[in-house]
């Protein structure tokens, strides 16, 4: 019976959670280079070789099911616009910025404008990266190669700090834009990627995959719900007929 509880109340914390991602994805869905979250569960062995490594206790052992919450870091397809602030990346390359806190972050947020001192900026996040720090531009009269360079009548002024985090890496999401990746890898040989002016990354969201995820996700939740509830009742009903007896 206890079991029984574990589990059906287990069945709800998880599905509440990939609710809240969900829910978080479909918000995001027109933001510019946005990832979206994923709530992953743990294989049958996985499980196994967690509950084998337990100490037994009363000749049970205690179970717990273990899922965490992965960034996507799948590519998405881009804008062409005719703005020079708008740059996108095609590859596995990311832009840093440096936040108000001091710390530099990764994104794939390409909008960009200048602040009131000419310094390039992703909105109120903080000022775009170059390999020389803060980029100073001054003018809206500028142009990023393929490669990152940036030049100003046709002078090389700074060249975008791009970072590399491969697709399948752990990062942290600060806010909506930004992300903390720790990693500091090269850029592996025959790795292949480009700097486009002119053009901004969507966000990876697919609205109505995450629509159908969520009517599913709600479906178990109000099963497992409903589960508790009758495993509620029974244990009710038995506690009165050995009340009686």
């Amino acid at each position: 019976m206890l079991r029984g509880f574990y589990n059906a109340a287990q069945g709800m914390l998880v599905k509440q959670r990939q609710l809240d991602a969900i829910g978080n994805n479909i918000v995001n869905m027109n933001t510019a280079g946005y990832k979206k979250d994923e709530i992953v569960m743990n294989t049958f062995m996985d499980e196994l070789i967690l509950v084998n490594e337990r100490q037994e206790t009363s000749g049970h052992f205690l179970q717990t099911y273990v899922d965490i919450s992965k960034t996507n870091l799948e590519q998405s397809n881009f804008t062409f616009t005719d703005s020079v602030f708008d740059v996108a990346v095609f590859g596995n390359m990311y832009f840093n910025i440096a936040a108000r806190d001091g710390q530099v972050y990764q994104t794939r947020n390409g909008q960009w404008e200048l602040d009131g001192e000419g310094y390039l900026v992703l909105g109120k996040a903080g000022r775009v990266q170059g390999e020389n720090g803060d980029i100073y531009l001054g003018t809206d009269n500028f142009v990023i190669k393929n490669d990152g360079t940036i030049l100003i009548d046709n002078e090389i002024v700074d060249r975008l700090l791009l970072t590399y985090i491969p697709p399948d890496a752990d990062v942290e999401k600060i806010g909506n834009n930004l992300m903390r990746y720790e990693g500091n890898e090269a850029l592996p040989e025959g790795e292949i990627f480009d700097i486009i002016q002119g053009a901004w990354e969507h966000s990876n969201v697919d609205g109505n995959k995450e629509v159908t995820q969520m009517m599913e996700a709600q479906r178990l939740y109000q099963a497992n719900s409903a589960i508790l509830k009758a495993l509620d009742n029974i244990n009710s009903k038995s506690v009165d007929i050995a009340s009686v007896q």
